[in-house]
């Protein structure tokens, strides 16, 4: 048996899936958080039957009449995979705005249960819902749940008036036949006016409040200072400063001490145990797999500490107010607020960051921000970070922020080329619902912190142990596959392949082969850089991380630059070539971030280089003609868009009449 879960966004769908499955999928305080659907089986002390249940959680969708890509997805599946039974997700903080979705889904003829989510809050609120009067009115069963509780939570009356209406059927109310004769006459607009009527009078007879919408609440003052067009960006980079305090300089770093202790003396027991094994074969377990994994691993605790409190400021309802705060600038560049909530995701990991731009109705600023969401620094980059912002630059906090108002500054500038580029001459417009603002939870947090730290760890004992192995073979080995000596590294087949890599990154400052070959396995995952740098510079500990690297203060921070903004992983690229569905795109896209990684760390390391030695470094001339070669070919480009504006795309499936996505309530538009 199948249920599909389907609702508004943000109505608690994810929320109420992982309860009844057991699942730990990604959930926020704000519409777009799924894009795609999940599936998980039923939880055994859920199921009143023996047969399996298979719960399918559908991204959120305001109508079946798709208005982005992954409203596509819930139709599509509802309407060919016929599924037993419909949970529609109903918000009961904002009835008149979710039954809409009701009325569609019950003209289906599949059996609907409706799940009234959130009912807590309107208790709290005051208000009252006549659940058995809406029942009645709809013609299906309505259950109150709250899904975020362990007890008292009306799940498992949910799954059993789930089971009972796939076994029996459900039958709609009379006006909603109605409806559908009049939706089956290719009359949209009167059946949605139709729709409209029959949920306003629904919401009349059946919801009392206690306040009314005109009435100014607790919530609309903090919007007028949080979302306040100049004190907002304000307050946004003093939260993203105090998140990189906390995690990079106070708490984090105190546990990586500790935890870093106890890796390290691991691996000398480890090491102590395979005295009498080959030496070879000891280096390679001790030095090569075992080192560079602890080199990464070692900074989870400052990495952990970041997604815990991103968690708790994306659970109180904080992040939709950034969207609607960065609107008004992007909406200059030919981007919309929307275009922030995949960035906001993309601190964690690009690959989801980048399927959020499902959400993005209009075609180019979908793939433009899918090909700008790596330069927000993601969480596989936060080891970088912390290791030179840490090693070159102790005390200095302003290292890891600044590098994530770098990237915001990189996709402001970069979004005006690409619009010159591409031409494109649409303006942004931009309606998002605003969540409640709700005390975070603690234990949401630390799930989500818990999931993503699970991930990175997953990744450092899979991708990145294989990586640092064969790193050190072919450290080891030259290409007669001899074992070379430590003063003649330089002469083994790693050093052999990175050498002319490295030819090429002398005007950035590091033209070293042990820094070449970090970046070129950074494009297999960000976290092998420092993994390789641990085994290629035979690294125990970071402490002493400047002497072995023997690079200034100045050309460690190109190097920062250069690794967070040149193209991100394969995984990413790969990510971004499924969304924008366009080979050329996707080249151009790498092309672009290669082109801004390398130019940013020309700029940083000649410029710092003439700041504090009143010269300019080694390879100025090479680098500038070759930033200028870079420059030339995107003017070119430029030029050419700007003569000619290319066609605006059209949006896949999109609906051929206006869609009911305007929310009565709590609403935020530019």
């Amino acid at each position: 048996m199948r249920m599909a879960l389907a609702g508004n966004p943000n109505s608690g769908k994810t929320t109420l899936f992982n309860a009844i499955t057991g699942r730990i999928e990604p959930v926020g305080n704000w519409p777009g958080v799924t894009v795609e659907k999940k599936e998980g089986h039923l939880l055994d002390r859920l199921n009143p039957t023996s047969e399996d249940i298979l719960a399918v959680d559908l991204p959120g969708a305001y109508s079946l009449s798709p208005y982005t890509s992954e409203e596509s997805v819930t139709r599509d599946f509802i309407r060919n995979e016929h599924p037993d039974v419909l949970i529609n997700v109903v918000d009961a903080t904002s009835l008149s705005r979710s039954l809409f979705l009701t009325t569609q889904l019950l003209e289906l003829g599949i059996p609907v249960v409706v799940a009234l989510n959130k009912s807590d809050r309107t208790a709290r609120k005051g208000d009252t819902i006549r659940i058995d009067l809406l029942s009645k009115r709809l013609g299906c069963p309505v259950i109150e749940t709250v899904a975020t509780k362990a007890r008292h939570n009306g799940l498992p009356r949910l799954v059993e008036a789930a089971v009972e209406a796939a076994r029996r059927g459900t039958q709609a109310a009379p006006v909603i036949d109605g409806i559908r004769e009049v939706a089956a006459q290719d009359m949209a607009q009167q059946a949605d006016r139709a729709r409209f009527e029959f949920v306003r009078s629904i919401v009349e007879d059946v919801e009392r409040r206690t306040t009314s919408p005109d009435q100014l609440t607790r919530q609309d003052r903090w919007d007028r200072v949080l979302a306040h067009k100049w004190l907002g960006p304000l307050l946004f980079v003093g939260v993203i400063w105090f998140i990189f305090w906390v995690s990079q300089s106070t708490v984090g770093p105190w546990l990586a001490d500790t935890f870093v202790g106890w890796l390290e003396a691991f691996q000398e027991w480890v090491r102590g145990f395979m005295a009498d094994v080959h030496p070879l074969v000891a280096s390679l377990l001790v030095d090569g797999i075992l080192g560079g994994v602890i080199a990464v691993v070692g900074f989870l605790p400052l990495i952990m500490v970041m997604f815990f409190l991103m968690a708790l400021f994306e659970d109180c309802g904080y992040m939709a107010r950034v969207a609607v705060v960065m609107d008004r600038h992007f909406k200059k560049i030919g981007l919309s607020g929307r275009s922030v909530i995949p960035m906001v995701l993309g601190t964690a990991c690009a690959i989801p960051g980048i399927m959020a731009t499902r959400t993005i109705k209009n075609e180019r600023q979908r793939r433009t921000t899918a090909m700008l969401t790596p330069f927000m620094p993601c969480g596989a980059k936060l080891p970088i970070i912390a290791l030179f912002a840490g090693a070159f630059f102790p005390g200095n906090v302003w290292i890891g922020p600044s590098m994530y108002l770098l990237g915001i500054v990189l996709i402001i500038g970069s979004a005006v080329l690409v619009r010159r580029i591409t031409g494109d001459t649409s303006r942004s417009h931009f309606i998002m619902e605003l969540p409640e603002y709700r005390i975070p939870s603690v234990r949401r947090a630390a799930v989500s912190m818990l999931s993503r730290g699970r991930a990175f760890v997953v990744k450092a004992g899979t991708v990145i142990l294989v990586c640092n192995a064969v790193v050190h073979i072919l450290q080891t080995f030259d290409w007669r596959f001899r074992v070379v000596a430590e003063d003649a590294v330089h002469t083994s087949i790693l050093a052999s392949v990175a050498g002319p890599v490295a030819w090429l990154l002398i005007p950035l400052g590091f033209g070293i082969w042990q820094f070449a070959a970090a970046a070129i396995t950074g494009f297999i995952a960000k976290e092998n850089v420092v993994g390789t740098l641990a085994v290629t510079f035979g690294i125990a500990n970071f402490i002493d991380v400047e002497a072995a690297f023997a690079i200034g203060s100045v050309a460690a921070l190109s190097y920062l630059v250069f690794n967070l903004f040149s193209p991100p992983c394969f995984a990413a690229i790969g990510a971004i070539r499924a969304e924008v569905d366009s080979t050329r795109w996707t080249l151009g896209a790498v092309a672009f971030q290669l082109a801004v990684g390398y130019t940013l760390a020309f700029l940083t390391y000649q410029g710092g280089t003439l700041l504090t030695l009143g010269r300019v470094g080694d390879g100025f001339v090479g680098g500038l003609v070759a930033v200028l070669v870079m420059a030339g070919i995107l003017a070119i480009l430029a030029a050419k868009g700007g003569r000619k504006p290319l066609p605006e795309p059209v949006a896949p499936q999109a609906a051929p009449h206006v869609a009911p996505h305007v929310a009565p309530q709590k609403e935020a538009g530019a």
